[in-house]
């Protein structure tokens, strides 16, 4: 048996142990990226570590420890009211706001998971507040970061477009950019009709709180939590959480959701206190600093985080106990073994497997789908710079069209983002506050897994076989 078939089965050993035994899957990978760099690879623990991913450990710390002072202090609650008076209290319009705003950061010009990572605390928290599935609410974060990933100016689209410039293959860059935003749009579509969006049409407008933190003439809520769709417990920054919607009430008549009426040492919901404003130029400083010097989005938001508590240690005593330790622990610990499976060249001996395929529409849709399922778990540019190489020696045949293909390879290797493996979905399990960690792993997973069974064979579809001939 070759080694590159052996690590494959020791990564499908490393998902059925972690499955069946509720192990964490990132010890697991840690272990067998030791056991299969030293046995099979013959690699030293410099050649095991070199895939560790270091800035996304980073990231993931900076990031969920900055916005657990955001929570501790309230100015997550804060800025979930905003948006609720933002849009009228029409809270089925916030996952679109979402979508909407991490597009249109990765459009200017950010990293997806930059964008995704200011973007997906903040969502995640109204989530949270106002009960909506933090599935819904997280895909449509990253599906929103990808659908604008693409455009001429981004940084997707330049790495693409300069890949296939530097192959002499054709291309358009408005085709690239397009596809991706259409085919994230469609998602999108399908999952906030499948994940709740339609009840949150039905549930209407809620009433926006005044600046005291009450109801604008709604009435008050319990003073314990009520149960939603992470569990029971008490809302992000202590305070109850939403009161369900009474069953009597209609389905198009405004409801009034509970918000904190007691000042606790946060201050009201609705009220601006010094730390609250110190945390939201923060924020402010992190977006500016990522999208305008290009400075590490992880290592920028420790920096402030650590600020933060200097000046407010009673607000952020307990935050970093808050770090999703045990997402950083699974997400570092895949990583690695990706990297021993591209250290010891089972992604290149895969993809050129593939490749010499004499089929060029077969050639085609299964380089989708490795595409898809390499970046579940792996950097999705790294797997775009190897695969769109690897399809120039049937592109030059002439039968499959180069603009389609590269477009069907982007999208294949983006939309998948949502895996809880990979970047953008890491940083979506880790932010989301309040919910059964496991279960929203699961869900991510699973959803992750049917985008990786389906997507690649759509857009080969739509995007390639016209293309043929």
């Amino acid at each position: 048996m070759s080694p590159e078939l052996v690590s494959i089965l020791v990564l499908v050993v490393v998902f059925v142990i972690a499955t069946t035994r509720s192990v964490n899957m990132g010890a697991l990978a840690f272990a067998a990226a030791f056991g299969v760099g030293t046995l099979v690879a013959d690699l030293d623990a410099d050649g095991i570590f070199a895939g560790f991913p270091g800035d996304l450990f980073v990231v993931l710390v900076g990031v969920t420890y900055l916005f657990a002072i955001a929570r501790a202090n309230g100015t997550t609650d804060w800025l979930v009211h905003a948006a609720v008076r933002l849009v009228r209290g029409r809270v089925a319009l916030i996952p679109w706001v979402m979508f909407a705003l991490t597009g249109a950061l990765t459009a200017i010009g950010a990293v997806s998971p930059a964008a995704v990572a200011i973007v997906a605390p903040v969502a995640l928290s109204f989530a949270t507040r106002y009960g909506i599935s933090p599935l819904l609410m997280g895909t449509m974060v990253v599906h929103g970061a990808q659908a604008g990933g693409f455009s001429p100016i981004s940084i997707y689209g330049s790495i693409v477009n300069g890949i296939v410039e530097r192959e002499k293959l054709p291309g358009s860059e408005i085709g690239l950019f397009l596809a991706s935003l259409v085919a994230n749009l469609v998602i999108a579509g399908v999952v906030f009709v499948l994940f709740g969006g339609r009840k949150l049409w039905a549930r209407g407008a809620v009433e926006t709180t005044g600046g005291d933190g009450g109801t604008a003439g709604g009435r008050e809520g319990p003073a314990g939590a009520s149960e939603g769709p992470a569990g029971r417990g008490e809302g992000p920054a202590g305070g109850a959480a939403p009161a369900p919607m009474p069953a009597s009430a209609p389905a198009s008549a405004p409801v009034a959701v509970a918000v904190r009426t007691e000042e606790d040492a946060a201050g009201a919901p609705g009220r601006l206190t010094p730390a609250r404003i110190a945390t939201l130029v923060a924020l402010v400083a992190l977006v500016v600093a990522v999208l305008g010097f290009d400075l590490d989005a992880g290592l920028t938001a420790v920096t402030l985080a650590v600020l933060l508590s200097t000046a407010w240690p009673e607000d952020s005593r307990r935050a970093v106990t808050e770090i999703a330790w045990s997402t950083v622990l699974l997400i570092c610990g895949m990583l690695t073994y990706v990297g021993v499976l591209q250290e010891m060249g089972t992604i290149t001996w895969a993809g050129e497997g593939v490749g010499s395929i004499g089929v060029p529409l077969l050639a085609a849709v299964l380089l989708c789908y490795i595409g898809a399922l390499v970046s579940a778990f792996a950097s999705s540019v790294g797997i775009m710079g190897a695969l769109i190489p690897l399809a120039v020696p049937f592109l030059a045949q002439g039968e499959i069209g180069a603009v389609g293909m590269v477009a069907a390879l982007a999208v294949s290797a983006t939309v998948v983002d949502v895996s809880p493996f990979s970047t953008n979905g890491a940083l979506v399990l880790a932010a989301a506050p309040d919910v059964d960690r496991d279960r929203f792993f699961r869900q991510l997973m699973v959803y992750g897994g049917v985008v990786v069974a389906v997507v690649p064979a759509l857009v080969w579809l739509v995007l390639v076989v016209p293309g043929f001939g």
